[in-house]
Order: structure tokens, then C-alpha cells, then sequence
């Protein structure tokens, strides 16, 4: 006998635009931005987060590494997904961190080698659930008591944006869309980019998600700006990026993942890269770790389609226990 818990409801399949159309872009109002700047930023963090944040601290691997564009490091730190969790280890909010590029890593004004790093502190931005902004702020400033850490909403200066669908691989991009020198895996200008380059403080980049290679491209954007490779004709409500989303099992934000109840590793998290099992002590740890190495997990999320006579469906998340049968 099977319990279903459906968490997501009323998506139709998936459209022909979406299917046809190759990889589309979409800016996602549902989640919002923060940062995390100051000395202790990384200990901060590191104490609090599913994921070894010790990771933005260290120099870029050359294994990571990014075809520049001009005024972008010739090697980024890819951003990192990871969760916030009750001291139980039930999951509370989501994270998709940003590491900016640092004045070292990138060209001076005139272009023409590395800027002056200046022994800058770490800045961190976060994309986050906008549903659960203001509570996830006043969380983390909870957290922070002596901690040498600024915590601020920017959300009115960046937005998140992802690109997705299609043959999203960094070969098949730059054969098929030219415009894919301006995300830094060609040769071309990119004008989010290059604007560092007469004054601007950061350059910009789309990053693989850091959860499946299926779901494509995501990066945090200066809400002035419009990113690189976003043609009208591809641009799609964020309905569409979520659709696909739950077709591949993932489940995102505090309104799917339920706040204060789930278990991170029932909802895939580890699956996703959301969780280290070697970072050391977090908030959470203990149930995490334990429920990990004794190898039983027996509730899963996953993707169903429920179809109609006519051969319509919904689409729906499923949380619950199943009997599986083999003939």
C-alpha cells in the first residue's frame, strides 16, 4: 500500500515553445538576494551550512575553470547549493552561493593584467526562497552573535536567473549559439562583464547548477542589467523553469521542501551536492550523519505524471513510501 503526500500540484505538461524553442531563460522572481561580507564570513557559514564553504576561501581550482571573457578570471569558484537546518537536522531554507570574483583575479582598468587585491575580506552572495526572506535574515543575524559578518538584503540590486531546456552543454552552446562567447566559454565580448573594465566592481557569469547538469545554467545578475545570452524570443515565465525542474525530481525553496519537518536526505539532497559528509560540525549534523551511514532511507520525493483519458496529464511531487516490485 502506498501513502502519497503530493506537495505540488496543477502543472501541465510542458509546452511546445519550451520543447522546441531549444534552451530558454527565465528570471526567477520566487527567490531573492543576500550577502555576506566581513572577516568571519567563511567560519560563519562553515558552522552553519550543509555544504564546506571552506571552499570560497581557497584559490579557484584549475580543474573548475571557465574560458575567460574579457575582464572575468581566467578560473572561477563555482557556486555552491547548500541548506540551512533546525539543531533536529529538519531542513529550513536553501542556498545557492555566489563567490564574486576578486580585484586579484580579474584585469585592471586598463585590461591589461591582474587588478590589486587590497587584502579584501570575502563577499558571498546567496540566492535565496523569496517567500521566507525576511525570516531567513533575521535567522542568520540570530546566528551571527560576535561573528565579525554584515548580512544584508540586496535583493533590489541583483536578481537570479536561470537558463535551461535544450542540448545545455558547454560544447553544444557555443556550436549552437554563438552568443555563448559572452557567458565565457568563447572568445566573444561579455558586456556584463566588460563593464568592470571602465570602472564597474564585479563581472558577471552564468555557472552550471550545482545540483544536476539537466537543469542547465544559473548566476546572480545586477537587476540594471540584462544578461548575457537573454534574447526576447527566449525568454520564458519562470513557470517553465519549475516545470522542468519537477520533471527531473527537484524540489526548491521552503514552500516544497517543507520548512521545520522535512529530512534533507528524503527530499535528495545529498543527490543534489547540497550536503559534505566530511566538512565537520554543523547545525543539524547529528541526524544527518546518522541516518546517512546506516543507509536506510525509506521515503523518497519523487516525479509523477497522473494522465487522463485524453492522454493530458499533471504533473505533480510525491513524497511518500513506495513498493517497489520487480517481474
Amino acid at each position: 500500500m502506498h501513502r502519497f503526500n503530493p506537495i505540488i500540484r496543477g502543472y501541465q505538461s510542458l509546452n511546445n515553445r519550451a520543447a522546441t524553442s531549444g534552451s530558454l531563460v527565465s528570471r526567477l522572481t520566487s527567490r531573492s538576494v543576500i550577502r555576506f561580507g566581513g572577516p568571519d564570513t567563511i567560519k560563519f557559514l562553515q558552522g552553519l551550512l550543509t555544504n564546506d564553504v571552506r571552499r570560497f576561501g581557497k584559490q579557484p581550482d584549475e580543474g573548475t575553470s571557465c574560458l575567460p571573457s574579457p575582464n572575468m578570471p581566467t578560473v572561477s569558484v563555482p557556486p555552491m547549493y547548500a541548506a540551512l537546518l533546525t539543531p533536529q537536522g529538519r531542513f529550513l531554507y536553501d542556498l545557492f552561493l555566489y563567490r564574486p570574483p576578486r580585484s586579484g583575479e580579474k584585469l585592471d582598468s586598463r585590461g591589461s593584467g591582474p587588478g590589486s587585491d587590497n587584502g579584501e575580506s570575502v563577499e558571498l552572495l546567496a540566492d535565496v526562497d523569496s517567500s521566507v526572506l525576511d525570516e531567513l535574515l533575521q535567522t542568520f543575524k540570530r546566528y551571527r552573535l560576535r561573528s565579525k559578518v554584515e548580512i544584508d538584503n540586496v535583493a533590489e540590486n541583483f536578481s537570479c536567473w536561470q537558463r535551461f531546456g535544450g542540448k545545455l552543454s558547454e560544447k553544444s552552446i557555443v556550436e549552437e549559439e554563438p552568443e555563448a562567447a559572452s557567458i565565457g566559454w568563447g572568445s566573444g565580448v561579455d558586456h556584463c562583464a566588460s563593464s568592470t573594465v571602465h570602472g564597474g566592481d564585479h563581472g558577471w557569469q552564468w555557472f552550471k547548477d550545482p545540483r544536476l547538469e539537466c537543469l542547465g545554467f544559473r548566476g546572480i545578475f545586477p537587476s540594471n542589467k540584462t544578461p548575457p545570452m537573454v534574447e526576447v524570443d527566449k525568454q520564458t515565465d519562470e513557470e517553465n523553469y519549475q516545470l522542468g525542474r519537477i520533471e527531473n525530481g527537484v524540489a526548491e525553496g521552503s514552500t516544497e521542501i517543507p520548512k521545520g519537518e522535512a529530512i534533507p536526505l528524503e527530499y535528495n539532497l545529498t543527490s543534489l551536492n547540497a550536503i559534505s559528509f566530511d566538512k565537520g560540525c554543523y547545525v543539524g549534523q547529528e541526524l544527518i550523519a546518522r541516518t546517512y551511514h546506516r543507509g536506510v532511507i525509506r521515503k523518497r520525493l519523487l516525479p509523477l505524471m497522473f494522465l487522463d483519458h485524453s492522454g493530458k496529464g499533471n504533473l505533480m511531487l510525491i513524497f511518500g513510501f513506495f513498493d517497489i516490485y520487480y517481474s
